[in-house]
Formats: structure tokens, sequence, C-alpha cells
């Protein structure tokens, strides 16, 4: 698998805005990814651009067709890069918003003896929605259990609890506080055996700045991202749906148009800032693999590549680079979801046994290196309660990321496991 050179590891650092530096604190590591990654320049100028526009879409003059235009570009871009060749997509308040709205429009659509079903891995975005518009609408909760060693969950463990009356199901593509991914076509192929007629929505917010989303392989209904993960900006969610979906009754204005999710005047900017994303995205696949032209075989390339970035970053931060040692060979260090995992996503979480979770993220910003605490709360207790870990400690690299910030970690981490 292609990796990135050092040379073109500059070109992609030299295309994000605080990539070495944080406006606040001064120059500083960000191993802080899976919170948010580092914002394209791109997305900054283009942001500038429409918050400047008065228009709105939707009248008869020409700066309102040149923003319809722009939102019509963006959704064949997302497209193009969800490999998504039917349903639609929409920009909602956040990737939490859109996904509490694709589950409550299922659920309050479905028969009254109906399942909704989901795993105890799920972010809060995806299991809080599901078991409360379960409860709203009187339908039975099942929780699928997950694998404490990897911190995923398999379709075996979904076919064991899976009966007809399954009426809708949540998927999570990728853990925010294991790093490991989910096989979503498997678990979707699994849920659609016995029954197939179920809506299934993914949250995909962790996993879309990896690369690699190709919907029109997952037999779903729903998929959403936070694009402020994924090289965009705060304020917007995206959110695919299926057609099947669609036809649910929907939210919308009396006397509207049928099938549309939106209510109200969009955010051009939002549309145009997840153009930028995708134009990154093909840039990147075009320097990784030159004698590609098509918009999705050079998004795959630059899927791939990012893959292999953050696995060389992944391996230093566990094995360790030069003659710093990993965070594996460091005495009383547990890593969640295992050393070994192949499922693992640009994320390691740990915990050291004589120095507190907190206390290292905070020796770690003194130094310049930002990372984050996972607490056993209602975002990562799911995780680490069964785990006996009331903290664990989050670092989570991206592909502009370094093996020099990897080792500049490591050598930090050296002085205080031996504290």
């Amino acid at each position: 698998m292609t990796t990135i050179s050092p040379q073109l590891l500059q070109q992609i650092r030299a295309r994000f805005a605080h990539v070495d530096s944080c406006p606040f604190q001064g120059p500083r590591v960000f191993f802080e990814n899976a919170g948010g990654a580092l914002t394209l320049n791109s997305v900054l100028e283009t942001t500038a651009q429409f918050a400047a526009v008065p228009d709105n879409q939707g009248r008869d003059n020409p700066a309102a067709k040149a923003l319809g235009a722009v939102i019509a570009k963006a959704r064949a871009d997302m497209a193009t890069f969800f490999n998504a060749p039917d349903g639609q997509f929409f920009v909602g308040e956040s990737g939490s918003e859109l996904t509490f709205r694709l589950l409550r429009t299922a659920i309050m659509a479905s028969p009254q003896n109906a399942v909704v079903i989901g795993s105890s891995i799920e972010h809060p975005a995806s299991r809080s929605a599901a078991q409360h518009w379960a409860g709203q609408a009187g339908r039975r909760y099942v929780s699928v259990p997950h694998d404490d060693a990897t911190g995923t969950v398999s379709s075996t463990a979904y076919g064991k609890l899976m009966t007809k009356d399954v009426h809708v199901a949540t998927i999570l593509h990728t853990s925010p506080v294991t790093g490991a991914a989910n096989d979503v076509a498997a678990i979707a192929a699994e849920i659609r055996k016995t029954a197939p007629d179920a809506i299934i929505i993914v949250d995909g917010i962790q996993h879309a700045c990896h690369g690699q989303i190709d919907i029109a392989s997952y037999d779903i209904d729903g998929y959403v991202v936070s694009p402020y993960k994924v090289f965009s900006r705060h304020g917007y969610g995206v959110a695919w749906v299926s057609d099947r979906l669609s036809a649910l009754p929907l939210e919308q204005l009396q006397g509207g148009p049928q099938s549309n999710w939106e209510m109200g005047t969009r955010d051009t900017g939002a549309y145009a800032t997840f153009s930028d994303v995708v134009r990154y995205f093909e840039w990147l696949g075009a320097q990784i693999s030159p004698e590609k032209t098509d918009p999705r075989d050079q998004i795959i390339a630059a899927g791939q590549a990012i893959h292999a970035q953050e696995k060389s970053l992944t391996d230093g931060l566990l094995f360790g680079t030069g003659n710093l040692p990993g965070l594996s060979e460091l005495p009383g260090v547990r890593v969640i979801g295992g050393v070994e995992n192949a499922t693992r996503e640009g994320l390691v979480c740990f915990a050291l046994d004589h120095v507190p979770a907190a206390d290292i993220v905070a020796r770690l910003n003194d130094q310049g290196i930002r990372t984050h605490v996972r607490k056993a709360d209602h975002y990562s207790g799911n995780v680490l309660g069964p785990l006996g870990m009331t903290a664990a400690v989050r670092v989570s690299v991206c592909h502009y990321n370094s093996l020099a910030e990897v080792a500049q970690f490591l050598a930090a981490m050296k002085e205080i496991a031996a504290a």
C-alpha cells in the first residue's frame, strides 16, 4: 500500500490551518483529531466568501441561481465521495442532530410491535437517539454487546439477537474511544437475513476522515457525518438517506415538496465547504496515483494512502520509533482494544496504572502535545466501565501528522511513565 512521502507530507500540511501551532497556545503537536480534525485553508476561504453573500436560494435573481448551483454541485460531490448513486444528501445542525432526526423518523413510522436494535459500542449520537425515540414510541430496544477485548461489535453478535420484529437498526462505523472500525456491510447483511425491510442507519462520524466510505456496498438507509471531523468546519452535519427512508412521513412544511428533509434556508457555505473537502481528497489521490483521473478512483487512492500513513503513525505510537520505546513497551500501560488490532483507525487510547489520565493529558499539554482524556461518563462509560477503568488518554492522529511528532510524544511519555 502506498504511503505518503516526506515531500508530499509537507504539501499536505501546507493545506491545513494551524497544523503545528495553536492560536492560543503557540507551537504544538495536534493529536486530538478524533475530537475534530484540522481545517483546510480552502474551507476558511470558502466560508468567508459565502458568509458575505446576502442572497438566499430559491429567488429569481442571478445570485440565488448561483447559490442553487453551488448546492447542486456539492450534493453531486457528496454522492461521489460517499459512493451513493441513489438517495439524497442534506445538511443539518450537526451530525448528532441529524442522527436523532433520522432515527426519530424511522422509529415513529414503525409498527407498534417493532424492535429497535443497536450495539453497546455506539456513541451517544446514535445510542441515545435510538433509546430515546424507542421509549417515546413504546418500542422495545435491544442492545448488542460489543467485544471488550477488541472494542468492536461483530455481525455474529447482531445475528444472535436479531428477530423478524426488528424494524430499525443502528451501526457504528468507527468508535471514537477505541478507534476500531466495525464491518458495516457484514452487519447490515446479517440484519437483513432476518429482517430484510429494516431501516438501517449508520453513524459514520468518526470514520469519515479516514476515507473509503462506500454506501453503495452497505445496503443501508442512512449515513451521517460531522464535517468538522473531516477537514471542514463546525456548524453543520451531512446526512445521506435512502429513497425508502425518505418515503416515510417526514417533518416538513405543509404543501411543500415531498421527500424534502430540509426546513428553512440552508447555509450555502456549508455545502460549498464540503466540496472543498472532496476536492482535497481528489488532489491527494492524484498525488498518490497520477495515472488516476476519475474522481472516485482518486478518492479511493487517497483513502488507501491515509490508511497506510495512519497505520505507520499508530504503529509508531505503540511500538516506538528510532530509539524511543512505544506505549506498549512502557511499564504499566494498558491499551484499549489491545495492542494488535487490525481494525484500528488512527487512534490509540491507553491508561497508565501509576499516573492518572487527566495528569498525563495536562503534562503533555504543558509540553505542547494536544491529546484528550476520555472519562467513564455518558460519552465513554460504555467502553471504559466494563473494563473497570475510570479514564484513559486518547491519542488520535491523522494523515497530516508525522513520525517526528510521534517521537516528540513518545519522548514525553517516557519521562511521564518514569516519574
